[in-house]
């Protein structure tokens, strides 16, 4: 995506939908990245239903009356499964269909389904019909160090703790579920002495580490087994995540709700008897942080995002 169209694909308001679900962290980043740059009315939003239906043997990303489609069917893209804008892209295609996917709306093909890059250009390609004060979450002077620091949460924690909750003996499991909170303890280290994990500011680093710290506790750590300590208990990282869950553009994007129906009824291999866990209570996000006495400025010389959307609205806590 590029806003000049040299890849073939102009950053054109009102030709592509956004499609997410709401439990998945990888679609959580480009929901949260779409609000922050306020692209509501450039690009448009579908969101499939937390528990994926069976097709030929496989779970795939649906539609259905719970997420405002009665038919079965997006009213924008006319379809009921993920899979056939996959499909329609490339006939015949037999490999895995994922969320976030970006699709272009005239031909129902898709366009991107990289969850790395959909951020990354909504940062820096559309700001011809982003928000007036939309913030630099990019920044070209920061880039390398944001760059090193997301790499290394993305391998430490982002993909790590599937790594352990899906591992195959005991010896993988120790040498993961280490790792994962070797970094977290660098991390609450990091952020007990500034706001965000890059400046002073909001940055694709905290896009990138946010919906790994909200699915923490109410999955990690009991379903995957991630469970040396909880979120709760590092007293900086967790007084961060309720700092951005207040933020507008990540609480407003944040649905505990299908968080926990997806990942308890879908993941049958951790959870064969698909009982859904009854916590914890997500009151505890609304309590106050404290996060301002470190100063910083969450939009740097910009402004904060309006409401969401109507149609866009999460479950709300409590």
């Amino acid at each position: 995506m590029t806003a000049d169209g040299s890849s073939g694909w102009p950053a054109e308001s009102g030709r592509y939908r956004l499609v997410i679900n709401r439990a998945c962290p990888w679609a959580h980043r480009a929901a949260v990245a779409r609000r922050l740059v306020g692209l509501e009315n450039a690009i448009s939003l579908a969101i499939t239903d937390p528990i994926q239906e069976v097709i030929e043997g496989d779970n795939h990303w649906v539609f259905s009356s719970d997420v405002g489609c009665p038919d079965g069917r997006d009213p924008v893209l006319g379809i009921h499964a993920v899979r056939e804008a996959y499909l329609a892209t490339e006939p015949g295609y037999t490999g895995g269909v994922s969320v976030p996917v970006l699709i272009d709306v005239p031909s129902g093909t898709l366009l991107s389904n990289d969850f790395n890059s959909l951020t990354i250009d909504m940062a820096t390609e559309w700001g011809a019909v982003a928000r007036p004060g939309a913030p630099d979450l990019y920044p070209a002077a920061r880039r390398d160090e944001i760059d090193s620091l997301v790499a290394d949460i993305y391998k430490d924690l982002n993909q790590a703790v599937y790594a352990a909750g899906f591992a195959p003996d005991q010896a993988y499991y120790d040498r993961t579920v280490a790792g994962v909170f070797h970094r977290l303890d660098l991390l609450d280290d990091r952020l007990s002495r500034q706001r965000y994990l890059v400046g002073d500011t909001l940055t694709e680093a905290d896009i990138r580490l946010y919906p790994t710290l909200a699915r923490f506790d109410a999955v990690y750590h009991g379903l995957f087994k991630c469970n040396i300590r909880k979120l709760i208990e590092y007293p900086a990282l967790w007084a961060y995540a309720r700092d951005l869950y207040q933020t507008p553009g990540f609480g407003d994007t944040t649905d505990f709700v299908h968080i926990r129906r997806h990942y308890y009824y879908v993941l049958t291999p951790v959870n064969p008897g698909r009982i859904v866990a009854a916590g914890p209570d997500p009151a505890g996000w609304l309590a106050p942080h404290h996060r301002e006495q470190l100063g910083g400025r969450p939009f740097g010389d910009g402004t904060p995002p309006g409401p969401p959307p109507e149609t866009e609205r999460t479950t709300p806590i409590g």
